[in-house]
């Protein structure tokens, strides 16, 4: 008894602060969502479903509720922004982390200083030089402009293709490191075996290597992906508010639009699909003891 009152007090104190600073927010939003909203912000204590009801459908002016896909709309851009910057950044990101596990020890460590060198930088101030590069006088335009490739400039600025830009930009360290984590231990030997057999490059990536490979793969899919869904900055910056995700609109509705039930609402939502995700993940690492095996 003495041993468990022991152990019980180590954890109190990282307990007490995951409580405080983690579970209690939630708990908060949580109960926010099934409140009504205060006219000028806040909420009121009275039960409801509205917010969640808001989701699906809207009062029309004869006061009937009919269905509207806009939210939706929102959602499913989001994820299609977040899972296309996660494929993005798994294409780029797989062949940098096996270039970097190739190489002697000393120098890897040099090529993940520079992997983890953007951190350094405030991420507002990273994503602002992406608009004087995108701009429609950044840089990008006026050195094809002045190649003669082109007569006017190109838009990218205020698209999801720029978001998609900088989302990638922002979490391509995060599908690199978990990969190279998982390709730092592959066994040399398995390749030249593979080699010596007369195996193709293809086939020697796609039997020993993508398998060895596979548990950073997937850490660094959802590492990029479940941010990506919540992201602000980049949306807000490069989209230019035009293309509305859902980081964006949770932070509209507890400022200009004073409806924090219908924001709890929005982010209990990303939480759910947080959650999912990586229940999901959980569950296939269960089955197959730790990580996939094919």
């Amino acid at each position: 008894m003495l041993d468990r009152l022991k152990a019980y007090a180590g954890v109190a104190p990282a307990t007490l602060v995951i409580g405080v600073f983690m579970i209690a927010p939630l708990m908060i939003i949580f109960a926010y969502s099934f409140l009504e909203p205060n006219p000028y912000g806040g909420v009121r204590p009275a039960f409801s479903t509205g917010a969640y009801t808001k989701l699906f459908y809207e009062r029309d002016l004869f006061d009937e509720m009919v269905f509207n896909a806009t939210y939706l709309k929102i959602t499913f851009r989001s994820l299609w922004i977040a899972a296309a910057s996660a494929a993005a950044c798994l294409l780029i990101g797989f062949p940098v982390a096996y270039y970097i596990a190739m190489q002697p020890p000393e120098r890897r460590n040099l090529l993940i200083l520079l992997i983890t060198i953007p951190f350094w930088t405030n991420l507002l101030i990273r994503t602002y030089c992406w608009i004087l590069v995108l701009r429609d006088t950044g840089l990008i335009n006026n050195a094809l402009i002045s190649a003669g490739l082109i007569d006017r400039p190109f838009t990218m600025l205020y698209t999801e293709g720029a978001i998609v830009l900088g989302l990638i930009y922002t979490y391509i360290p995060f599908m690199v490191l978990p990969i190279y984590a998982s390709l730092e231990r592959l066994d040399l030997r398995l390749i030249e075996a593979s080699r010596d057999l007369y195996a193709t490059k293809w086939g020697t990536l796609r039997q020993i290597v993508l398998p060895l490979a596979a548990p950073g793969i997937i850490a660094g899919s959802i590492l990029v992906f479940i941010p990506g869904l919540g992201a602000f900055i980049a949306p807000e910056l490069l989209g230019g508010g035009k293309n509305l995700m859902l980081g964006s609109l949770v932070q509209l509705q507890f400022s200009s639009a004073r409806n924090w039930p219908f924001g709890s609402a929005l982010a209990v939502v990303i939480m759910a699909v947080v959650m999912l995700t990586l229940m999901l993940y959980a569950r296939n690492a269960r089955r197959n003891g730790g990580g996939l095996q094919h």
